[in-house]
C-alpha cells in the first residue's frame, strides 16, 4: 500500500511513495502527530537527482526489516530540499553544529517532536561500512538514547536554537560606511584558492563556483587585472574540455570528484547550467574564444531540447543514475566507439577523447572528455583542421545518435520559480548576445509561465507540477525571477515584463526585508515559523539570495527611477559590510552588488526602427559591458518610466545615463561606441 507521499507533487517524494516506510511529508498535522504518540522523527532530506539518495534508498527504505524498525520508533518524514530549501538550509546548518561535520544529501537528523534536531548524518549504510554504522542499529541506539535523556537532549537542543540565532548578521548600531576595500579582498582570497594547474577554484571534489567566476571577470574589466581574468578564461576552458561537460549533448553536470574535471556526479542541475549559460557569453564577449560559444550553443540547444516543459517552464534536473548505475548513460566502451564510425573518424575520435589512454571510469569505460586538440591531431593524420573538424562532427553526431537509444536518466519535471529564474537569465542573454529568437522565444515561454502559473493574486509561489501549484515563494524565488526580468527586458522590451519586476521588486520589499537590521530574510513575513528564521549572506552552488536581491534592486531602481529599491540595496549591503570585510570571497554576488553601489549601472536607451537599430545593437552584441543596461524601445511602446521614455526620432538614437547624469542624444554609433570604451 502506498504511503502518505503518494498525493505529492515532488517526484522525490513520489518516488518514496510505496516504501515499507511509513513516510510522511512535512506538515503541522506531522508535528502534532509525533507530539501525540511522544516519538521523535526521522527526518529524510534528498532530492531526485541524487545518487547516495538512491543508494540508501534501495538498501534502506525499501528494505521491509528496515522500514519497521523506522516506523516502529519514529515519525518518519521525507523532504525534498528542492521543493523546501528552508528547512534543508536550517537542517544543514544545524548537522554541521551536532556533528562538526559537513553535510550533504541524503540528510538524516532526528528531531524531537518540536522540530529541534538531537543527533544526524548524511548518509548511513544497512550494514557497518565506510566507518559508518549499520543504519538498522543506528535507529535502535537513537531511539534508546531518546527515551532515557530527554532532559540532556532538551538542554542540548535549547542551546542549539540559541546558536542558530546567533549565525544571523548583526547590524552595526555605529553605522557603516560602504567602501571597495572588500573587492580587492575576493579577488586575493580567490586567487589564494586557484588551481592553476587544471583551473577552477579548490581542490577535489571541484564545484562550478559561477558567482565567484563573474565576479573576477567584472572585477579584471573593471581595474584590468589580467591574472584574474586568466583564472576565468582558463577555469572555463578546462571546465569545458572536462567530462564534466556532456561533450555530445550540452550541459554540465553539478561537479567533478576529481581535480582534474574528468569525472562527474552525472547529475544535470538546471540552475547550474542557467548560472553557466550567461558566464559562458560573458567570457565569449570578453575574448571571442570559439569554444565558448560552442559550449553556450551546445547547452542552451540541451535545455531547448531536454528541460522546459510543453507548458513553457523548464524542468528541474536530469538524475545521475539509469538502469541503477550511475553514468551509465553518458558513458561508453571503446569497442562500442569503434563499432559506430568509419576508420578514420574512429582514428580522430579516439586521439580528441583519449579512447587510447587507460579507461577513466568503472566496469573499463570511457567518459568522454577533450584529450587533445583538433591541430594537434590534424597532423599526424596527414588533413587539414577543417577535415579534422569535419570528422569529428559527423562522429559526434553518430555517437549522439546511438546514445539517444539508450535507457535515459529519470528527469525531475517539477517547476521551480528560482531555478527557472537561472535559466531565463541565461538563455536570455545568450539570445541577446547571439542574435538569437530562438532562445529568446524560449526565455519568454517560461518567464509568461512563471507569471500565469506561479503568481496568484500578487504571491509568488515555489513550485509547480502536474497542474499544482504550491508552497510560499522563498527570497531565492523573488530574487532570481526580477533578475531574469531585467535581463530579458533587455533581450526584447516588453512592457509586461517590467510591470512583472516592478511588482515582484514590491513583494521583496514588502514580504522579506528586515526593515529594522537590513537584508532579507529566507522566508516571507507570513511563512510557517520553524525553529529558526535565517538570512543567506553567502554564495553557494547558487548565488546567494541576497546577494542577487541587492544586484537586481539596484537595477530596477536605475531603470525605474524608483529609490526605494536602491536603499533596500543599501540597507542589505551594510548588514553584511563586515562579513564582507573579512570572508569576502564567500560572498561574491554581494560584493558583485557592493562595486554597482560604489559605480551604478549606466542605463543606454536605444529607439528607432527595427532597421535602423540592427546596425547598433549588432555592434553591442560582441563587447563585455557588464555595467551598461541596455533597453531596446520599439515605436508603439508607451507609458514608460521617465529614465526610460525618450522621444521617437528620425533615425536611430541613444541616450547614455550614469546615474542622474545623461550625455545628449547620440545619433552616431562610432560615438556611441567611443563613449561606452
Amino acid at each position: 500500500m502506498p504511503n502518505h507521499l503518494a498525493q505529492e507533487t515532488s517526484p522525490y517524494l513520489q518516488q518514496h511513495a510505496d516504501n515499507p516506510v511509513d513516510w510522511y511529508a512535512w506538515h503541522p498535522d506531522t508535528l502534532r502527530l509525533a507530539r501525540e504518540q511522544d516519538k521523535p522523527i526521522l527526518l529524510s532530506i534528498g532530492y531526485s537527482a541524487c545518487h547516495w539518495c538512491h543508494v540508501m534508498a534501495h538498501e534502506s527504505f525499501e528494505d521491509a526489516e528496515v522500514a519497521a524498525v523506522m516506523n516502529e520508533h519514529f515519525i518518519n518524514i521525507k523532504v525534498d530540499r528542492e521543493e523546501r530549501p528552508d528547512l534543508d538550509q536550517i537542517y544543514q546548518t544545524a548537522h554541521h553544529m551536532l556533528t562538526q561535520r559537513n553535510g550533504g544529501w541524503p540528510l538524516t537528523m532526528f528531531l524531537s517532536p518540536d522540530g529541534t534536531p538531537f543527533f544526524g548524518g548524511t548518509y548511513f549504510p544497512k550494514q557497518a561500512r565506510y566507518n559508518l554504522p549499520a543504519f538498522p542499529d543506528l535507529l535502535k541506539r537513537v531511539a534508546q538514547v531518546y527515551a532515557k535523556n530527554r532532559a540532556e537532549l532538551a538542554e542540548q537542543g535549547q542551546q542549539l536554537i540559541a546558536a542558530l540565532a546567533e549565525t544571523l548578521p548583526r547590524a552595526d548600531s555605529s553605522g557603516v560606511s560602504l567602501n571597495d576595500t572588500p573587492l580587492a579582498l575576493a579577488v586575493k582570497q580567490h586567487k589564494e584558492h586557484y588551481d592553476s594547474v587544471h583551473g577552477g577554484l579548490g581542490s577535489a571534489p571541484k564545484f562550478l563556483h559561477p558567482a565567484e567566476l563573474d565576479l573576477l571577470l567584472r572585477r579584471s574589466h573593471a581595474s584590468g587585472d589580467q591574472q584574474a581574468l586568466h583564472i576565468v578564461h582558463f577555469t572555463l576552458q578546462q571546465m569545458a574540455h572536462g567530462g564534466l561537460y556532456d561533450q555530445l549533448g550540452g550541459g554540465f553536470c553539478r561537479y567533478s570528484v576529481d581535480e582534474r574535471w574528468d569525472i562527474p556526479h552525472f547529475e544535470k542541475m538546471l540552475y547550474d547550467n542557467g548560472l553557466l549559460l550567461g558566464l559562458y557569453c560573458d567570457a565569449w564577449q570578453n575574448s571571442g574564444d570559439p569554444l565558448f560559444a560552442r559550449v553556450i550553443e551546445q547547452s542552451a540547444a540541451w535545455a531547448l531540447r531536454e528541460m522546459q516543459s510543453p507548458e513553457g517552464g523548464y524542468y528541474s534536473s536530469l538524475d545521475a543514475d539509469s538502469e541503477h548505475e550511475e553514468g551509465k548513460f553518458y558513458v561508453w566502451q571503446r569497442d562500442e566507439i569503434r563499432a559506430l564510425l568509419s576508420a578514420d573518424e574512429y582514428a580522430l575520435t579516439a586521439a580528441y577523447y583519449g579512447l587510447d589512454n587507460p579507461a577513466n571510469f568503472e566496469h573499463h569505460a570511457w567518459n568522454l572528455r577533450v584529450s587533445a586538440s583538433l591541430a594537434e591531431i590534424a597532423q599526424p593524420m596527414d588533413i587539414s583542421t577543417e577535415q579534422a573538424s569535419a570528422l569529428l562532427g559527423s562522429a559526434q553526431k553518430q555517437l549522439f545518435a546511438a546514445r539517444e537509444q539508450r535507457v535515459r536518466p529519470g528527469r525531475d519535471e517539477k517547476i521551480l520559480g528560482a531555478w527557472n529564474g537561472l535559466m531565463i537569465t541565461g538563455m536570455a542573454r545568450a539570445a541577446r548576445v547571439f542574435d538569437r529568437p530562438d532562445w529568446l522565444h524560449s526565455a519568454q515561454r517560461a518567464m509568461d509561465f512563471v507569471r500565469n502559473t506561479l503568481w496568484r493574486d500578487g504571491t509568488l509561489l515555489a513550485t509547480y507540477k502536474d497542474g499544482k501549484a504550491h508552497l510560499n515563494a522563498y527570497l531565492d524565488d523573488h530574487a532570481f525571477l526580477l533578475n531574469a526580468l531585467l535581463e530579458l527586458l533587455q533581450a526584447e522590451f516588453r512592457s509586461i515584463d517590467l510591470a512583472f519586476a516592478v511588482q515582484l521588486g514590491d513583494a521583496l520589499l514588502a514580504r522579506f526585508e528586515d526593515k529594522q537590521n537590513g537584508g532579507f530574510f529566507f522566508t516571507s513575513h507570513d511563512h510557517e515559523v520553524l525553529i529558526q528564521r535565517n538570512k543567506i549572506g553567502p554564495d553557494n552552488a547558487t548565488p546567494a539570495g541576497n546577494g542577487i536581491a541587492a544586484q537586481a534592486l539596484l537595477r530596477l531602481a536605475e531603470l525605474t527611477g524608483k529609490t526605494e529599491y536602491a536603499d533596500a540595496a543599501e540597507r542589505c549591503l551594510k548588514l553584511y559590510f563586515p562579513a564582507l570585510q573579512q570572508a569576502a570571497a564567500y560572498h561574491s554576488s554581494l560584493c558583485t552588488a557592493l562595486a554597482e553601489y560604489l559605480q551604478p549601472a549606466s542605463v543606454l536607451v536605444l529607439r528607432g526602427t527595427t532597421g535602423d537599430t540592427s546596425a547598433w545593437q549588432n555592434a553591442l552584441r560582441a563587447r563585455y559591458l557588464p555595467d551598461v543596461m541596455t533597453i531596446v524601445l520599439a515605436d508603439d511602446v508607451a507609458d514608460l518610466p521617465d529614465v526610460l521614455a525618450k522621444p521617437q526620432g528620425e533615425k536611430a538614437t541613444a541616450w547614455l545615463c550614469h546615474g542622474a547624469q545623461c550625455l545628449p542624444p547620440i545619433t552616431d554609433l562610432d560615438e556611441l561606441l567611443k563613449q561606452l570604451s
